[in-house]
């Protein structure tokens, strides 16, 4: 576990999503859920597993690139 990005728990990721601006899409037929944010022209779309909670940090990582954001505004948005 790295003292600077603490794995993070699905509460904390949907959190973090909300204030970046995302809103939950209707679910489909999966445990997956789909964030979105449309941000000009650009469509993000982050995938949230919670049954893999806590998040390791490949999926940390991929959660945040996947927002458009670095690794560091991810965490900073938890606050």
């Amino acid at each position: 576990m790295s003292g600077a990005h603490p794995p993070l728990t699905c509460k904390e990721v949907k959190q973090i999503l909300k204030n970046l601006g995302f809103e939950l899409r209707p679910r489909k037929s999966t445990s997956h859920e789909q964030w979105a944010k449309i941000n000009g022209s650009i469509l993000y779309k982050v995938t949230v597993d919670c049954p893999k909670s806590p998040f390791s940090q490949d999926l940390i990582s991929s959660m945040a690139k996947q927002a458009g954001v670095s690794k560091k505004e991810f965490y900073a948005a938890l606050d």
